[in-house]
C-alpha cells in the first residue's frame, strides 16, 4: 500500500510539473495515443512539414511493442512496409542483424523515442482526454486533464486534423463516431466464425469440475467461472476477448529480481489450474505458458491452454470504462498475473522440478524502471471498433471480397482469444477462442480507417478501425497498426494541404506517396522483385506454385535438378548504385540444403553459394531474408540480374529478391 501511495504521489507531482505553465496548443495534426501507430504517424506527418502533437494518458511510448510483445506476430512479412519495416531494421542494427523480430522492451522504447527526438515532435504524456468539441461534422478541439487528477487545469488542443491511435478508441467515441464493442452475430456480416464459439483451442480437458466442492453445485463455482447460459454458436454479445500481459522475465542472476508473493495473493484463484493439472499432469513450464525467449536472457510469455495468463471474462467493462475504472481493471490483471507466477513457483500442488525451474526466473532490473520492473501496458487485444463505410470482415480476410483502396495489408490468422469461461455438462470450458488462417495477405480499405463523412470529417482511426470482431483478430497486429498509422498520417497531410475532408482525400495519391517515400523522410526506397512479377522473372525448368507460406501471396518451387533456374531482372525504374542484396528463403522440411546465386551487376558476374542449413530463423516465422552480399549495380547495355539454381537434393524456392540501398544500412 505504501509503495502504491508513493508512486501515486510521484506521478501527481510529475504531472503537475508537466502541465504547470503550459498554454493551450494549436497544431496541424493532433494524435491521441502514443502507441506504435501513434509514434509512426507522428514521425510521418512531422517529416512532411506538419506541426504535430502526440498525446497519451500514460508515460511510455510504443504501446505494446515496447510493453512486452517482443515476439512479433508477423503473419507474413509482405505486410510489413514503410516505417514499420524501418523499425524492425533499426532493431536489427541494434542486435547485429538485417531485421530483428524478437527484442527487449527497453530497446523498442529507445527506438520509438529516437523517432520522436529526430523529428522534434511535441509530446504531452500523462494527460487523458476528458472532452471533445465538434461543430459542422468536424472536431474543433479536445480537452485534456492530468491522468491521475479528477480536477485541475485543463489543456485545450485545436488542430486541423485529429487521429485516434489509442487501443481503446476514446477520441473516436467522444467525437460521436459509430462503433461496436464485443462480438457481432454471424448473421450481421454473413460470417461463420464470429459470435459465440465453443471450440477446442486453449481449452480445458474434459472432466474439470467447476464447483468449490467437487460435484456439489450448491457449494458455488470456483473463481473465474461464469454462471450464465451458453448461447448458440454464432450468437452476438458484448463480451470482449481476454486481455493479459506479455511478461518479461529474466534468468540472468545479476539482472534478476525474485518473484515474491503479491500483497493480496489468493491461492484459490488458481484452483482451476490445480484441477486441470490433475487430469493433464505437469511436464514443463511450457504446459501453461508460451515461453518465448528474447535476447539477453529475457522472455515474452503469452497465454497457453485452458488456464494461463489470460484473465478470461474480467475485461468486459474495460472498453467503455473511464480512466479510473480502467486503472482498477488493469491492477486486477497485474495482481492475477503476478499471483499466477508466484503460485507456479511456490504452491506445493506444482511438482518440485517445475517449481525449481520457475525460480530461476525473475523480474528484470533493467526493464520498466519507472513501473516496478513490470510492464505498464496491458495487452488490450480489442476494445471499441469503429463502424465506417467499409467494415472489414471474414470475406475480406479470406479473399472473397477485395478492396481497391488499400492502405496496408494484413495476413495473420483470424485470431480471437477466449471471451468467457462457462459450465458445459457439469465441466469447465472456455468459450470464444478462434484460430483460422491459411489465407494470403489482404488489403485493408482506407474507408475502414476513416469515419462516415456524415459523422466526423477530420478524424482518422488506424487502430480501432472499422472491422468485425473476427476480421479485427487478423488485422490487430502491431506491425499492421504501424503501417496504418503511416498511411493515416499521409492522408492527414493531404487533407490539410488541400483543405478537404479526410474522406475526400485522393487515395491513389496517398498510395503513390507511400510507395515513393516509404520511410517518410526521403531515404531511398528498397527495390524488390517478387516471383509473381512475370515481366521481371524468367523461370526455366519445371516450377509449381507452392501452397506453403513465403513472402507475399505465393512463391514458386522446383525439385532440384539440372535446368531449374529462376532469373530476376530489374526494370527501367531500377537506379544504379551500391546495394545490399537479399533473397527470401521460405524454409520447409523439403528445402534444398544449398543454393547457387549468379549475381550480374551489369558489369561483372559473381557466383555465390548459400548453405541454407546454416540460415538462422528467429521469431514467429519459418522464413527469412538471406544476405547475398554488397554489390555496385550499374545501368547500361548489359542488364543486371540475379539467378537462383541448385544441384543439391530437395526443393528449390524462388520467392523474392531484395535490393536495399547501402545508404540505408549505415
Amino acid at each position: 500500500m505504501r509503495k502504491t501511495l508513493l508512486m501515486t504521489i510521484g506521478l501527481l507531482t510529475m504531472f503537475w510539473h508537466l502541465v504547470k505553465g503550459q498554454t493551450d496548443r494549436k497544431v496541424d495534426l493532433c494524435i491521441y495515443g502514443a502507441t506504435s501507430a501513434g509514434v509512426i504517424a507522428a514521425y510521418t506527418a512531422s517529416q512532411a512539414g506538419k506541426s504535430v502533437l502526440l498525446i497519451d494518458p500514460g508515460t511510455r511510448v510504443g504501446g505494446l511493442s515496447s510493453g512486452g510483445l517482443g515476439q512479433t506476430d508477423i503473419g507474413n512479412k509482405y505486410v510489413v512496409t514503410g516505417l514499420a519495416l524501418d523499425f524492425y531494421r533499426k532493431m536489427g542494427k541494434h542486435y547485429g542483424s538485417f531485421e530483428q523480430w524478437i527484442f527487449e522492451p527497453k530497446v523498442a522504447e529507445s527506438i520509438f523515442k529516437d523517432y520522436l527526438a529526430h523529428a522534434g515532435i511535441q509530446t504531452l504524456m500523462g494527460l487523458r482526454l476528458i472532452g471533445v468539441e465538434t461543430a459542422h461534422r468536424s472536431i474543433k478541439s479536445i480537452t485534456l486533464l492530468p491522468s491521475e487528477s479528477r480536477e485541475g487545469k485543463n489543456i485545450t488542443v485545436t488542430a486541423n486534423v485529429f487521429m485516434d491511435c489509442s487501443y481503446e478508441g476514446d477520441l473516436m467515441a467522444k467525437a460521436g463516431v459509430s462503433y461496436h464493442v464485443g462480438r457481432e452475430s454471424n448473421s450481421t456480416y454473413g460470417e461463420t466464425i464470429n459470435g459465440v464459439q465453443l471450440l477446442d483451442g486453449h481449452q480445458f480437458p474434459d472432466g474439470v469440475d467447476p464447483y468449490r466442492i467437487k460435484g456439489d453445485p450448491g457449494s458455488g463455482v470456483l473463481w473465474g467461472i461464469s454462471t450464465g447460459p451458453l448461447k448458440e454458436n454464432g450468437t452476438g454479445d458484448a463480451k470482449v476477448q481476454a486481455y493479459n500481459y506479455r511478461i518479461t522475465l529474466t534468468n540472468v542472476p545479476e539482472n534478476r529480481i525474485a518473484i515474491t508473493k503479491p500483497h493480496n495473493y489468493d491461492a484459490t484463484n488458481y484452483e482451476l489450474l490445480k484441477r486441470q493439472k490433475e487430469i493433464q499432469p505437469w511436464k514443463s513450464i511450457q504446459d501453461v505458458f508460451i515461453w518465448s525467449l528474447m535476447p539477453n536472457g529475457k522472455t515474452d510469455i503469452n497465454n497457453r491452454n485452458g488456464f494461463s495468463t489470460d484473465m478470461i471474462g474480467m475485461n468486459w467493462h474495460y472498453p467503455e470504462a473511464d480512466f479510473f475504472e480502467r486503472k482498477e481493471i488493469i491492477q486486477a490483471h497485474e495482481d492475477y498475473t503476478k499471483g499466477l507466477l508466484y503460485f507456479v513457483a511456490n504452491d506445493r500442488s506444482v511438482p518440485e522440478p517445475i517449481r525449481s525451474e520457475f525460480k530461476k526466473w525473475g523480474y528484470p532490473k533493467d526493464e520498466y524502471l519507472d513501473n516496478g520492473h513490470w510492464s505498464p501496458q496491458l495487452y488490450i487485444r480489442e476494445a471499441r471498433r469503429m463502424i465506417g463505410d467499409v467494415v472489414m470482415t471474414q470475406d475480406h480476410c479470406q479473399g472473397r471480397k477485395v478492396v481497391s483502396d488499400g492502405v496496408g495489408y494484413a495476413a495473420y490468422t483470424m485470431d480471437s482469444h477466449n471471451c468467457d469461461r462457462v459450465i458445459v455438462n457439469g465441466m469447465v470450458k472456455n468459450e470464444g477462442n478462434v484460430e483460422v488462417g491459411g489465407f494470403s495477405p489482404f488489403p485493408i480499405s482506407y474507408r475502414a480507417i476513416v469515419p462516415k463523412k456524415e459523422e466526423i470529417n477530420n478524424l482518422l482511426v488506424p487502430v480501432c478501425l472499422s472491422a468485425s470482431h473476427i476480421a479485427f483478430g487478423s488485422i490487430r497486429m502491431e506491425p499492421v497498426f504501424m503501417v496504418l498509422g503511416q498511411s493515416a498520417a499521409v492522408a492527414a497531410c493531404e487533407a490539410i494541404d488541400n483543405k478537404t475532408a479526410v474522406q475526400d482525400v485522393d487515395i491513389r495519391r496517398v498510395q503513390k506517396i507511400l510507395r515513393d517515400n516509404p520511410k517518410a523522410d526521403g531515404r531511398r526506397a528498397d527495390y524488390i522483385i517478387h516471383v509473381d512479377d512475370k515481366d521481371q522473372v524468367m523461370l526455366k525448368g519445371t516450377w509449381r506454385k507452392s501452397a506453403k507460406k513465403g513472402y507475399g501471396m505465393s512463391y514458386q518451387e522446383a525439385d532440384s535438378s539440372p535446368g531449374a533456374m529462376a532469373r530476376f531482372t530489374p526494370g527501367k525504374d531500377f537506379a544504379g548504385g551500391k546495394y545490399m542484396l537479399y533473397s527470401y528463403f521460405p524454409r520447409t522440411a523439403e528445402s534444398t540444403e544449398s543454393g547457387t546465386f549468379i549475381i550480374h551487376t551489369g558489369k561483372t558476374r559473381i557466383e555465390k553459394t548459400i548453405n541454407f542449413k546454416e540460415v538462422n530463423i528467429l521469431g514467429q516465422t519459418t522464413s527469412t531474408w538471406v544476405a547475398l552480399g554488397e554489390y555496385a549495380f550499374e545501368k547500361g547495355r548489359s542488364k543486371p540480374y540475379v539467378e537462383i539454381t541448385s544441384d543439391a537434393k530437395g526443393i528449390l524456392a524462388a520467392n523474392a529478391i531484395l535490393w536495399v540501398p547501402v545508404s540505408d544500412q549505415n
